[in-house]
């Protein structure tokens, strides 16, 4: 492990997450096996958070989805909205989007990514990561940035009102919280997930 990174998948056991609801709750539905951590398709696993909140970092992970699929990893998770609400790394098929707001990569419904990023077909491993410091996210795709965002700013928060999280507390804003794995419908598997705290 290269310096300073946290290892938070270790291929064996899943024992740096909890569910969002729940801090004593075991963890089912979520498999490993061969090294990954798989949400099965069709199965209610339920929203798996870290057991820690963090504040600046860089979040990475590897991720595969199916012909169609959808997931999403979403960070600034904090419990006293009393619902798994936070900023999304969409996670899915551009085959099945229309709205570049939703498309892979995007901060969901609010920053979409460039034009022409590092999509691999469905199927392939993605490399992904998630780099906060201070107010300035990027989210990065197979190696590129694929878009920057300044929580607070003006482009964030005027489109905010205009989605279903414009009622969710503070949305928008940076906050100190957990990182999550969605339960999507779908099937999706992870792997080498890791943290590096930034001071």
């Amino acid at each position: 492990m290269d310096e300073g990174w946290e290892l938070l998948f270790n291929g064996k056991e899943i024992k740096e997450w909890r569910y969002y609801d729940s801090v004593s709750r075991k963890i089912t539905g979520w498999t490993v096996s061969n090294g990954h951590l798989h949400k099965p398709s069709g199965i209610k696993a339920g929203n798996i958070m870290t057991n820690k909140t963090y504040d600046n970092y860089i979040f990475s992970w590897e991720w595969r989805l199916e012909d169609g699929g959808n997931n999403g990893v979403k960070y600034f998770i904090t419990e006293e909205r009393k619902a798994a609400l936070g900023h999304e790394y969409q996670m899915i098929d551009d085959k099945k989007v229309k709205d570049p707001f939703y498309s892979n990569g995007s901060f969901y419904l609010i920053v979409k990514p460039i034009d022409g990023k590092p999509n691999l077909p469905m199927g392939s491993w993605n490399h992904s990561q998630i780099k906060v410091k201070g107010n300035n996210v990027e989210h990065w795709l197979n190696g590129i940035k694929i878009l920057s965002y300044i929580c607070g700013s003006k482009e964030v928060m005027e489109r905010v009102p205009k989605t279903k999280f414009k009622n969710v507390l503070k949305f928008g804003k940076k906050i100190k919280g957990h990182i999550l794995l969605t339960d999507h419908n779908d099937a999706c598997w992870y792997r080498n997930i890791k943290i590096k705290e930034l001071p």
